[in-house]
């Protein structure tokens, strides 16, 4: 049976030193929770060090969006290579604020997954 996802969009919340402090808290109270696969996406400016603090544990690491493109002069856009570089394996791909406030979402350009 497919675990369910818990998945935690920190949206534009949170400083270096809350998310630091919200880890160190938040992945010993986790620990051993296997019922359901947790994701947490933070900002993009804290993906690498979150990645890094949750290496080992069972918590993924999600992107809150994702560009179609591989690489190009798309400035302030993520690509899934990059994505993928720093240890995400979940993205938030078409949230309504987004589609909303942002760019357009070419859908059928954009991956499913990010798991290789």
């Amino acid at each position: 049976m497919r675990k369910k996802l818990i998945v935690a969009n920190w949206k534009m919340h949170k400083t270096v030193d809350q998310v630091k402090e919200f880890l160190q808290a938040f992945v010993p109270m986790v620990k051993g929770h296997d019922r359901d696969q947790i994701v947490l996406c933070p900002p993009f400016v804290y993906l690498g060090p979150t990645a890094g603090a949750l290496r080992g544990s069972q918590i993924s690491v999600g992107a809150q969006d994702m560009f179609w493109e591989k690489e190009g002069a798309y400035t302030g856009e993520i690509s899934v290579a990059m994505l993928k570089d720093v240890g995400c394996r979940y993205v938030l791909v078409g949230h309504s604020e987004r589609r909303t406030l942002a760019l357009p979402i070419k859908c059928a350009q954009c991956p499913l997954h990010l798991r290789s």
